[in-house]
């Protein structure tokens, strides 16, 4: 369909924007991926925004939204709030622009992101970390905004910001070898979502739009069961580009006609993505990056043989990050268990569980252990590595039969904090 036939003024807009961002953004690849699709039975393709400039499609917004302020606007100042990529987009676009800008961030921001926002804005910009979430630092930046008369650049609840994000969805038709049958789209506060279903809606109707969302901070799901944005009063920061407690207004509003529907994805999930994505086709991408590929299983058979889009959203990970990644992947595979043992403080024991307990592929991997000499019996923590998840059946049995189980430890929160 050419830009003429189309006479949404809504759609005029992202025209508008894409032509503001033809020398400010990548035009990222469109590759089908040859692994999922021979997996899958599909043709996969990966919209490659983890290529950007600020490593995530987060500049579209950020930059259009600036480019369409006036001078008097500008001159105050700009404020945001964000976990990290929106937070480059308007670093990018300070520096660019030459305007100053104050960026709030999570206190548990990765440094990796903090470091970019640094420096992509460079003295244009100061940032403040405050909060433990994105939402506390929103409240904050508001404030801020108030005190000083700045203009403040929501990440996702502002038109001129989707329709920057929307020219993502202008690439994806123009790229596409054929009609795109599912569009799968990570969603935190909705403005990539927003951008994708304004253009679609128009001129690919057809096509049915998978949003994603990490389980453990599902805002837009809740939104839709209950007709409306609501605040989620607690929300996993794992997926730090997806951790959003209340998804916006405007978001929501275009969104929920249009969204096919919506799929969670649990950490543990993610964390497998991101590892098979490296492993195998040398992708680095963060947990909010790997969402629209960790959803796909759930789809396996109504996409085959159909012509897939996975949006990978950003690739600001953090290396530091990688153990906690791998060991939520090896939890969620059902390889790696953590148990409380009761060790007899008796010459032996140890070599008994060894022994007689372990399977001949099991590994110890986390031993921790303390005596106490006012106790007959001793208490410790014990990660066991499988080699494949159906030998965990007969390890419990063992535990049991030689009265060495104490307790299970998978399930507990607070594992990762005692592991990482």
């Amino acid at each position: 369909m050419m830009k003429e036939e189309v006479s949404s003024s809504v759609l005029e807009h992202v025209y508008k924007a894409e032509e503001r961002l033809k020398d400010v953004v990548v035009k990222t690849p469109l590759a089908v991926n040859n692994n999922l699709s021979a997996i899958y039975e599909a043709s996969i393709s990966f919209k490659r925004e983890d290529l950007q400039r600020v490593r995530s499609y987060k500049i579209r917004g950020a930059y259009n939204k600036m480019a369409t302020m006036s001078q008097e606007e500008l001159s105050g100042g700009v404020v945001c709030a964000s976990a990290g990529n929106h937070a480059q987009g308007v670093a990018f676009a300070c520096h660019t622009m030459k305007v100053k800008g104050t960026i709030f961030m999570p206190l548990p921001t990765p440094g990796q992101k903090l470091e970019q926002v640094k420096m992509f804005g460079g003295e244009y910009i100061d940032v403040i970390l405050f909060g433990d979430t994105f939402d506390e630092s929103k409240d904050a930046a508001m404030r801020f905004c108030k005190e000083h008369n700045s203009v403040f650049i929501h990440p996702f609840d502002d038109p001129a910001i989707i329709e920057g994000q929307a020219t993502t969805a202008l690439e994806i038709l123009e790229q596409a070898e054929g009609m795109v049958d599912y569009l799968f789209v990570p969603i935190g506060g909705g403005g990539l979502a927003a951008g994708i279903c304004t253009v679609f809606q128009h001129l690919s109707p057809q096509t049915k739009i998978i949003g994603v969302e990490p389980s453990a901070a599902a805002s837009m799901k809740k939104a839709l069961e209950k007709g409306k944005p609501v605040l989620l009063e607690k929300i996993s920061r794992f997926v730090d580009g997806a951790a959003v407690q209340q998804v916006g207004e405007i978001t929501f509003e275009r969104c929920k006609n249009i969204l096919h529907d919506m799929a969670t994805v649990d950490e543990g999930l993610v964390c497998e993505t991101i590892l098979s994505l490296y492993n195998k086709d040398a992708i680095v991408v963060e947990p909010a990056g790997a969402l629209s590929v960790a959803a796909l299983d759930k789809y396996k058979e109504e996409i085959k043989g159909k012509n897939i889009v996975c949006i990978i959203s950003g690739s600001n990970n953090d290396i530091t990050r990688m153990e906690e990644i791998k060991e939520k992947a090896l939890l969620h595979a059902g390889l790696k268990h953590y148990f409380l043992v009761r060790f007899p403080q008796r010459p032996g024991a140890l070599k008994t569980f060894v022994m007689d307990v372990l399977g001949p592929d099991d590994d110890i991997t986390y031993f921790e252990y303390t005596q106490k000499n006012s106790k007959e019996k001793g208490i410790a923590v014990v990660g066991i590595a499988l080699k494949k998840n159906s030998d965990f059946p007969p390890l419990m049995s063992k535990m049991k039969e030689y009265d060495f189980f104490v307790n299970y430890l998978n399930n507990d929160p607070a594992l990762m904090n005692l592991l990482i």
